[in-house]
């Protein structure tokens, strides 16, 4: 289903199992005057077909489709004009940080309240990367990583980029058990819960991120 969106406004396609949540999004994108919603269906494959027929800004994807296929997927947009925001019921740390350095732009709760979404999508549309801080639960800003060692600040960077503490500790040629420990002070510098958080906030405070406290 489709309809035709405001002038001007950044157009939105949704692909989600659910036809009551592509509903619920045409209705709460109607009254925006700088978002537009330019269709949804339920499968990913139709959802990409609709995105190469229209081209629209953001597409939003339900997580339910898999991780993997979204993450394919985004190897794909990557090289367009339009951005990618997952939404899901659940959405774990690792996930979320997957679908980020994947490419996505946005990573919502389906829970989120109406003007966190809409934050979101405006937030891709325009070129940055959201995410709700209190999902996620990082450290505030003022605990950064000013305090760690030259070895800590590595092991951190290599977090960021997904590896694994047997893939750091041959990086760094260090032993498994000294990345664990480094990890452990990392932690308690930076306040971060685990390598996820970790891997985000280092993003945020790198301007790579936009958290947003809702």
């Amino acid at each position: 289903m489709s309809i035709q969106g405001q002038t001007g406004a950044k157009s939105v396609v949704v692909c989600d199992t659910q036809p009551v949540c592509i509903e619920g999004l045409r209705v709460l994108l109607q009254p925006c005057p700088d978002l537009k919603f330019s269709g949804g269906v339920c499968g990913i494959l139709a959802a990409m077909e609709l995105v190469n027929s229209t081209k629209p800004a953001v597409v939003l994807v339900d997580k339910t489709v898999g991780v993997q296929a979204i993450s394919d997927w985004l190897t794909v947009v990557r090289n367009t004009k339009t951005v990618m925001v997952v939404w899901g019921t659940a959405i774990s740390n690792s996930e979320a940080l997957r679908l980020v350095q994947a490419g996505a732009r946005g990573v919502v709760h389906k829970t989120s309240d109406l003007e966190a979404i809409l934050s979101c999508l405006r937030t891709a549309a325009g070129g940055a990367t959201w995410m709700s801080d209190t999902i996620f639960q990082l450290p505030e800003r003022e605990q950064h990583r000013s305090n760690l060692t030259a070895r800590e600040h590595q092991v951190a960077e290599l977090v960021e980029r997904g590896m694994r503490n047997k893939d750091i500790g041959q990086n760094l040629g260090i032993q498994t058990g000294t990345v664990k420990i480094h990890l452990k002070h990392i932690f308690e510098k930076t306040g971060c819960r685990g390598r996820y958080g970790l891997a985000l906030s280092g993003l945020r405070d790198k301007g790579q991120l936009n958290l947003a406290v809702m």
